[in-house]
């Protein structure tokens, strides 16, 4: 993603700046997380970097006290990589507290095709793809059936309550 920086103090523009990012998700079970979302994103567990055979080992090796890693965490993946190398890395952030009030931000899977797609054809892959992950551990809370709208959606919850939609 390329950003622009406005420098004040020079009155001008700095083009080209280059701007990663990744989605960290709070939760209680990043491993749970972990293998739902790969599934549902088709992404892969992020394998710890060389030589080191587990994310705790190498932020051990980065010097982060046990006491800040806590029981478990680092020892399996707990962050995913698209395999293709275009979207952003999910990383499980272990929290000591559960989910407690609704997302102010979710994640769209976008699965149907867009309104180029005829009407009955997106309905019918966004259920399929609905289903499928309701069969991982997801939970359906709300079908958004409108063809008057021109708008298909199911209304999801990740296994620890995390809402998504499969558009």
């Amino acid at each position: 993603m390329s950003i622009a920086l406005y420098l004040p103090e020079q009155g001008r523009i700095l083009w080209g700046m280059e701007n990663s990012w990744q989605l960290v998700i709070d939760c209680t079970d990043p491993r749970t997380m972990v293998e739902f979302w790969s599934q549902a994103m088709r992404y892969i567990p992020e394998a710890p970097p060389e030589p080191h055979a587990t994310w705790r080992e190498h932020w051990q090796a980065l010097g982060v006290p046990d006491d800040e890693l806590g029981p478990g965490v680092g020892d399996l993946p707990e962050s995913l990589v698209d395999p293709q190398g275009n979207g952003p890395r999910w990383w499980f952030q272990q929290v000591p507290e559960a989910k407690s009030i609704k997302n102010r931000l979710h994640v769209d899977l976008l699965v149907g095709g867009g309104r180029s797609v005829e009407f009955e054809t997106r309905k019918e892959r966004v259920t399929h793809e609905a289903q499928r992950l309701a069969d991982l551990g997801a939970t359906i809370r709300e079908v958004m059936d409108l063809p008057e709208m021109d708008h298909f959606a199911v209304c999801m919850a990740d296994p620890e309550g995390n809402e998504f939609d499969v558009v």
